[in-house]
């Protein structure tokens, strides 16, 4: 089976291409313009298995929320070689990847994701036994969350870090988990080929500031 994962959503761009076992990533963090590197990062690990994207089975890919250009890169060069060679896809929400990546890390605790969605909010979420409980978007300081060993991650808790420290009790927060497209690929394995069906229609992205999106596509 062949698989290729895609992430540009936040601040952080990766790609992950699965070839029966054998998995190669890259990925890079250049803030803003990391989504800008999507395509030539898919032609290296498409180089690196010797595959072609007419092989691919199924496409994985995160759909938002995130940074609006991000996202709409993402869901476009998804668009394309899904289209271009009749391959299924599947969306997963951004902060679901942060969620079940921060649960490898830290097993058995819940995880509470927060992050910065700019304007003085924030994209946030709770995932909890392999499951994303909830998301939205809010003010940090309207935030508030208990929970026992809740672990705090995302880019919300830098650019926020006082107005969220006020706003929610956490064990401990991990600025070092970011999305990345290999953990797409693993969450794939471990449950989402159950929960989630594959879609043949186009690849949509995900708002959920969605009078933003609406000016912006004016």
């Amino acid at each position: 089976m062949q698989i290729l994962a895609i992430d540009s959503c936040t601040e952080f761009c990766s790609v992950s291409l699965y070839n029966n076992g054998s998995k190669s990533l890259r990925f890079i963090d250049h803030g803003s313009k990391s989504s800008s590197h999507l395509i030539p990062l898919c032609d290296e690990v498409f180089k690196e298995q010797g595959i072609d994207t007419s092989e691919l089975d199924l496409i994985i890919y995160t759909k938002g929320p995130g940074a609006f250009t991000g996202v709409r890169i993402c869901v476009g060069v998804v668009q394309g070689i899904s289209l271009s060679h009749d391959i299924p896809t599947m969306g997963i929400s951004t902060l679901e990847l942060i969620g079940y990546s921060a649960s490898l890390k830290h097993p058995n605790k819940t995880i509470l994701i927060a992050q910065d969605a700019r304007m003085s909010e924030v994209y946030w979420g709770t995932y909890h036994n392999q499951s994303l409980v909830n998301e939205d978007l809010d003010k940090p300081t309207d935030l508030f969350i208990e929970r026992d060993e809740l672990i705090g991650v995302g880019t919300g808790f830098k650019s926020y870090s006082k107005e969220l420290h006020n706003s929610v009790q956490v064990e401990k927060i991990d600025h070092e988990i970011k999305p990345i497209a290999e953990d797409l690929i693993d969450l794939y394995f471990d449950y989402a080929k159950e929960r989630y069906s594959t879609d043949k229609d186009i690849a949509l992205p995900q708002y959920l500031r969605n009078n933003v999106a609406q000016k912006s596509l004016k």
